[in-house]
């Protein structure tokens, strides 16, 4: 990997490309359109293409006489269905648009991830109007346990006037196909099995136009068109990289691994990280930038993992680590091989809006794709769904616009709306990175007193990104300075 000095070459600025010659064109038939009436070069979908919840078969997609390489056109496509795709796709049908969100997987379909959420992922759930009751299925919380050294101490979630007091917990293969599903209730056109091979383009301009996708397990090809494409495709972004969007390896990655256990700790109202994560096979035992996590899943299991930034330059197995890592926790929690009830499985963690431009050509990028993980925490799914928000929300406003001009200038707000929330705490997460990096810094600050409840508050609230506006509490404006303060770049 190279390293952190190195930076492979991208385009320069956060925006680019104008529609074929500058061509300033009446907009209003895009505006004004009624969920299901046509406009100009978007027909009307097929008359009985939907089924389910809103959701379209890879088989109905395709027009009875078309071109097996004509898949339909619409308003925007949405390449990929996890959290910050779903979320896009939910938000712009909402408004009447007409939205094409393309999944490569059939639902369920699992991912590699920790499985708690925050506040903030609370509050996305609940714009979204999805019922986030326990009698809905979600297991609540009440805050995040930080064990560090001896120390165990409990930090509940504040009561925020942006944000609720508690969080939840739920697997990913039933979380992501819940927020597909109400994308398709929104009047998204979901299709599973369509793995998307590359953009269409403009030839004259390099505007994406569309996509191109194999679909069902026959990989049948297809072409979709639309003037807007947003690509949430994760961190591999084969569409990203076709569109010469590269990642900056200047910015730490991470990786994550993670299996579930049987445990009597199943339903414990706290989710749990352990801050000081040291190699055994290391001879002097240094912490590592990084930490382990048990969630109680509420089921009879937990889910239990570890994070860890790649500034460790350490060459671990990180599944012997988790599994020695959980032979040194009590017995009764059950944490042992025989309470183990899937594999190891792991993924990497693309951190720091580490990709760009996040709009360009016709192009946004949101979650994975566009980098959205927090690089002081490894959480991704809060930023993941709101960067797929803000990116609806700026293609809704585009789309208003009468112009070619008009709807490009507004395009351009996206990567703005992100450095506007990000900058500064995804900053302080890679100064954090850094810092972790070290190792004789990182050994000297855990001696120092990463067991201190003081110390400890202060990674808590870091941590979790949770701080009220305007606030007096002296923790609070040191947190907001320290975001205004620090280097977004």
């Amino acid at each position: 990997m190279p390293g952190p000095e190195q930076t492979v070459p991208e385009p320069t600025g956060e925006a680019g490309g104008q529609q074929p010659g500058g061509q300033e064109t009446d907009g209003r038939q895009a505006r004004e359109r009624r969920p299901g009436t046509a406009r100009a070069g978007v027909p009307v979908r097929p008359e009985g293409s939907v089924r389910g919840e809103g959701s379209v078969s890879a088989e109905e997609t395709v027009q009875a006489g078309e071109s097996v390489k004509a898949g339909g056109s619409a308003d925007v496509i949405v390449v990929g269905a996890g959290p910050a795709g779903s979320t896009a796709a939910a938000h712009l049908a909402r408004t009447g648009l007409d939205v094409l969100l393309l999944e490569k997987s059939a639902f369920p379909r699992e991912k590699v991830c920790g499985d708690g959420l925050t506040p903030r992922v609370v509050k996305q759930l609940t714009d979204l109007g999805i019922d986030v009751s326990e009698e809905a299925g979600w297991l609540h919380n009440r805050g995040l346990r930080l064990i560090s050294g001896h120390r165990s101490l409990e930090f509940d979630w504040p009561e925020l006037s942006a944000f609720p007091g508690f969080g939840l917990v739920r697997r990913r293969a039933d979380f992501d196909e819940l927020l597909a599903r109400k994308a398709a209730s929104a009047g998204a056109r979901v299709v599973e099995r369509a793995n998307v091979t590359g953009p269409l383009l403009d030839e004259r301009t390099g505007r994406i136009t569309g996509v191109t996708a194999k679909l069902g397990e026959e990989r049948r090809p297809v072409a979709y068109r639309a003037p807007i494409v947003v690509a949430a495709d994760g961190n591999s972004t084969r569409l990203s990289v076709a569109m010469k969007r590269y990642r900056r390896t200047d910015r730490a990655m991470g990786v994550a691994y993670r299996t579930y256990f049987t445990t009597p700790r199943h339903d414990d109202r706290y989710l749990e990280a352990w801050l000081d994560l040291r190699s055994p096979t290391d001879p002097a035992r240094r912490v590592l930038p990084g930490y382990a996590w048990v969630f109680g899943m509420g089921d009879g299991t937990a889910n239990v993992g570890l994070g860890i930034l790649d500034t460790a330059k350490a060459e671990v197995d990180w599944r012997e680590l988790l599994r020695r890592w959980c032979d040194g926790l009590p017995p009764e929690y059950g944490y042992t091989p025989d309470g183990v009830t899937e594999p190891i499985r792991g993924a990497a963690l693309p951190m720091g809006l580490n990709r760009r431009p996040h709009y360009a050509d016709g192009l946004l990028l949101v979650g994975d794709a566009g980098g959205t993980v927090s690089p002081g925490t490894g959480e991704g799914i809060a930023y993941a769904m709101e960067s797929g928000r803000y990116a609806a929300e700026t293609i809704v406003q585009a789309l208003a616009r009468r112009t070619d001009r008009g709807r490009e200038l507004a395009l351009r707000a996206y990567p703005q709306a992100l450095r506007s929330a990000y900058a500064g705490y995804f900053a302080l997460g890679r100064l954090a990175a850094e810092l972790l990096g070290r190792p004789k810094l990182l050994g000297a600050a855990g001696a120092a007193g990463l067991g201190q409840p003081a110390l400890l508050k202060v990674a808590f609230r870091l941590m979790v990104n949770l701080t009220e506006p305007n606030s007096k509490d002296a923790l609070d404006r040191l947190l907001h300075l320290l975001g205004r303060v620090a280097p977004g770049r």
